[in-house]
């Protein structure tokens, strides 16, 4: 019996996956190179991986890749380089522009004593200067509000903390500095309770 074709998905284990692919490659191009010498043929093979790795093989009768692509351009009438170089060059112009445009902005808030500045332009120089000084001052405003707050909180919280220990000091000396007033008020009102709501702590020291 023949074996049954498997089906063609793809494989779920990265390991399998992956040593799949070495033996498929390598297959591959053995493949393109025994078409290029058996059939004479220009050949330009390009493969990326999954992890986006490139393998190409190119057969021995294209002396660059470039000129491959030309005569594909040419039998296709499109334009692949081109394209690439078009994009590149409008990304360095635009590069060029902001440089160009970030100089002359430092050019004219440096306020060069050899240049030659109409009123104007000097007007519209000093609403810039202006409105830096602005933004400058709110962002200094704001950073001083911010720790002010900060410093705010952790004088609040230690307060707290101060306040806290305090009243559990209080309550823990209560009933030491409640039996010495009994001693001196000759043993009476054994029991006694803290004072509430704030009030002073009043003691009868000597003999009466």
């Amino acid at each position: 019996m023949g074996r049954g074709r498997s089906e063609i998905k793809r494989i779920e284990n990265p390991t399998q996956r992956q040593s799949t692919f070495y033996k498929r490659r390598d297959g591959l191009f053995k493949k393109a190179r025994e078409l290029a010498v058996l059939c004479d043929v220009d050949l330009l093979l390009l493969l990326f991986s999954g992890s986006g790795k490139l393998y190409h093989y190119l057969s021995p009768t294209v002396p660059t890749v470039k000129d491959l692509v030309e005569r594909y351009e040419a039998a296709t009438h499109s334009k692949v380089w081109a394209d690439v170089r078009q994009e590149r060059r409008a990304e360095l112009e635009k590069a060029e522009r902001m440089c160009e445009l970030m100089e002359k902005e430092l050019r004219f808030m440096t306020v060069d004593d050899g240049e030659q500045y109409t009123v104007p332009s000097l007007e519209l120089l000093e609403h810039s200067l202006e409105a830096a000084v602005h933004r400058v001052r709110s962002e200094k405003d704001r950073k001083i509000g911010g720790e002010i707050d900060c410093l705010q909180n952790i004088i609040r919280g230690r307060h707290e903390e101060r306040y806290g220990l305090c009243d559990k000091n209080f309550l823990q000396i209560w009933p030491q500095l409640a039996h010495s007033q009994a001693w001196n008020n000759g043993g009476e009102g054994g029991g006694s309770t803290p004072p509430s709501g704030g009030g002073g702590l009043e003691l009868k020291l000597g003999f009466n």
